[in-house]
């Protein structure tokens, strides 16, 4: 049985239709003119225990709205929820008992209190048990590197070690599920990779179910098996990431080392010049278009190939592709 379900949900906001100049204002005062926008249109999905979902698209495609419901903090417009056996927006309290939730730069830990007395507050807001609770944050404290950070103030915190702490706080009382939104933000290459490899750790050890939305499609790459992709309310794609990948990542990537370059600027058919310089190239082409070999023959035309390297189409390229209209899925 599925741990989420959603069924023909629906988000729809009321904003009032501004008028210009003073009678245009006492006219919103007096009878305001509502339009409505819909954020979500009717999705369907089911998500089991124990996957690591990406939950993408661009700004405005419904994601958080999407999460915020799945949370108890929006009341859907219509349709259903139900996250393990509760409706979130009726029974906030219990649903609250057994998810985890970090949004983007929002903070759980109390900023003028030492990081360890957010986590002893969240203990007790959370009824934790005693021996849980110190097996938690010593396995979380070695996993994220918090041991030098407990007895600091959280407000003397840089952006990546309040992260570091915001995840632990989030994973510290074992909930079912947790949504992860814009959780490595702003954060260096290095930071992120300590949140993702301890993701992966914690759904390894405990099935913990993990929906992450993210606009850093790394993160969807390296930590999610499973890509949910969202466009102006509904879902265009969900299924396995590398399926997608397979789908609609029909081209690859070629970086070429070359020398005694003829002319300054080379043209070639049906592939995209990514970058030139005089000892390289980068190329993109799409399998349906040419191959490789054509490839390599147009460019011996303007040099000699000294090596080649290819690649598949990353994610974050492939999402582009299909935003941009140049594949329907």
């Amino acid at each position: 049985m599925a741990i989420i379900e959603v069924k023909n949900l629906v988000k729809t906001y009321k904003t009032i239709e501004k008028e210009e100049g003073m009678l245009g204002y006492l006219k919103n005062l007096v009878k305001p003119k509502y339009k409505e926008f819909k954020a979500v249109k009717g999705i369907n999905l089911e998500i089991q225990e124990g996957e690591l979902v990406g939950y993408i698209g661009e700004n405005g495609a419904g994601k958080s709205t999407t999460i915020k419901m799945l949370t108890g903090l929006l009341t859907p417009t219509s349709g259903e929820v139900v996250v393990d056996g509760i409706v979130p927006n009726e029974k906030r309290i219990q649903n609250n008992q057994q998810i985890g939730a970090v949004f983007g730069q929002k903070t759980q830990l109390w900023w003028d209190l030492p990081v360890i007395e957010s986590f002893r507050l969240i203990r007790k807001m959370y009824k934790i048990p005693e021996n849980e609770y110190r097996k938690n944050l010593k396995k979380f404290s070695e996993l994220l590197e918090l041991e030098d950070l407990l007895e600091k103030q959280v407000k003397n915190l840089s952006l990546g070690q309040k992260m570091r702490c915001e995840i632990a706080a989030t994973f510290l009382h074992n909930p079912k599920i947790v949504y992860l939104d814009e959780p490595t933000i702003g954060l260096d290459v290095f930071v992120k990779e300590k949140i993702r490899k301890f993701i992966k750790d914690i759904n390894q050890e405990k099935h913990t179910t993990v929906i992450l939305t993210t606009h850093d499609l790394n993160d969807i790459e390296d930590v999610c098996n499973r890509i949910i992709l969202l466009d102006n309310g509904n879902i265009i794609y969900d299924g396995d990431k590398q399926k997608f990948k397979d789908t609609y990542g029909k081209y690859v990537i070629a970086e070429l080392i070359i020398k005694d370059k003829t002319k300054d600027e080379i043209t070639l058919n049906h592939v995209e010049i990514i970058e030139e310089t005089l000892k390289t190239l980068k190329l993109k082409f799409s399998h349906e278009e040419t191959t490789i070999v054509k490839v390599i023959d147009e460019v011996s035309k303007f040099c000699k190939i000294e090596d080649i390297h290819m690649k598949e189409a990353e994610l974050e390229e492939i999402v582009k592709e299909i935003y941009k209209g140049a594949h329907t899925c």
